[in-house]
Order: C-alpha cells, then structure tokens, then sequence
C-alpha cells in the first residue's frame, strides 16, 4: 500500500512543529508500505493545494495528515472534519479568515476514511497516550483535513485519508514549558502504528 504523510511547518510564536520533527525520524519498512513524505507550510489554502497536488502526482492509496495540537497530551487521531474557518491567530502568511466556509455550498463535514478506532487502541496498546478527537479545531489542520476528504470525494477517487494531531515534544520547551508535551520516540512509535494500522485495514 501507498500512503501518503503530512507534516506542518512551525508556526505562531514556536520555532518547530512537533509533526514535522516526528516525521523526519519516521521510518516505516517497505514491507509495511511505501510511505512518502511531505513538508506543508501553515498557510490557508497553499497547503490543502499542494496536497492535492501531491495525491496527483503520487496517487496514494491513503493519506495521513499529522499536525500538532499544542494543548493535548495524548496523541488525538481525528474523527471528524468541518466546513469552517475561525482563526485565533494568523497562519504563516498573515491571514486570519475568521467564520468562513472552507468551501462553499459544500457538505458541513466528512469524516475520517481511516479505521480511527483501530488506531487509537493499537497505539494505545503500545503503552501511549491516544485518542479518538471530534474536533480538529477550525484552523489549518482541519481546513487540510476537510480539503483532503473533499478532494477525494468530488472525484471519487479510492482513496482514504485522515489526520492525527500530535502533543508537542519534549525539546521544545521555551514559553510554552508548562504545556502537555510528549517524548518524541512516543509520538514517531504512534504514526508508525497509524500507518500499518491504515495499511492492514481491507474493509
């Protein structure tokens, strides 16, 4: 199986995205799947584009896109994805949309194609914290969540796809010291189970 993974750029006042450092460390045997990797900036729009972009050009039979979540101490693997945006802070680029839809006149939510279940209890069952989350927030993670799963849809394309967001790690430190933060062999442990969770699941 081909599986398509995610990551963010650092954004607002951090200097590292605990997704994109967890992703780098990530590795998974050819056996398991064939995983590409890519790097998306923090940016409304650009980052849903050059997804889609990326599911042209490699034709994955999964996506799994990761993004941090700052305020959780467990890793959160998404169940649901809305059709809003409602910006607390600017994205990389200085945009703050502020309750628009992600696409007009398009369904108010999808959900995860992904077993969400499976791959909770698998990570889990390995001794880390996870999840099932309802909501993705209304910020770039969940635009991407939502554009992936819209994406898909409109062009009935075989393929699945969902979004896990991660705690920040360890090293981060900094300002932000006091917020929930896990090792980073916890959280590369947790998406190396998602994706052979995401590629053993034939239903």
């Amino acid at each position: 199986m081909k599986i398509l993974m995610t990551a963010f750029d650092a954004f607002g006042e951090d200097n590292i995205n605990s997704s994109s450092e967890a992703l780098d460390a990530l590795f998974v045997p050819k056996e398991t799947a064939d995983l590409i990797k890519i790097k998306l900036p923090t940016v409304f729009g650009r980052s849903v584009s050059l997804l889609t972009e990326a599911i042209k050009e490699h034709a994955p039979d999964a996506v799994l896109c990761v993004g941090q979540a700052a305020d959780r101490a467990a890793v959160t693997v998404e169940r649901i994805a809305v059709n809003i945006i409602d910006a607390r802070i600017e994205d990389n680029e200085g945009v703050k949309p502020v309750d628009v839809p992600i696409v007009p006149d398009a369904p108010a939510a999808y959900f995860a194609t992904v077993p969400v279940k499976r791959i909770v209890n698998a990570i889990c069952g390995a001794g880390i914290a996870a999840q099932i989350s309802d909501t993705a927030g209304t910020y770039v993670c969940n635009q991407l969540f939502y554009g992936a799963l819209h994406y898909i849809s409109v062009n009935s394309l075989p393929v699945r796809a969902g979004f896990i967001h991660v705690p920040r790690i360890t090293e981060q430190g900094g300002r932000v010291k006091e917020q929930p933060a896990m090792d980073i062999e916890s959280v590369v442990k947790a998406l190396e189970i998602a994706v052979r969770e995401t590629a053993d699941y034939t239903e």
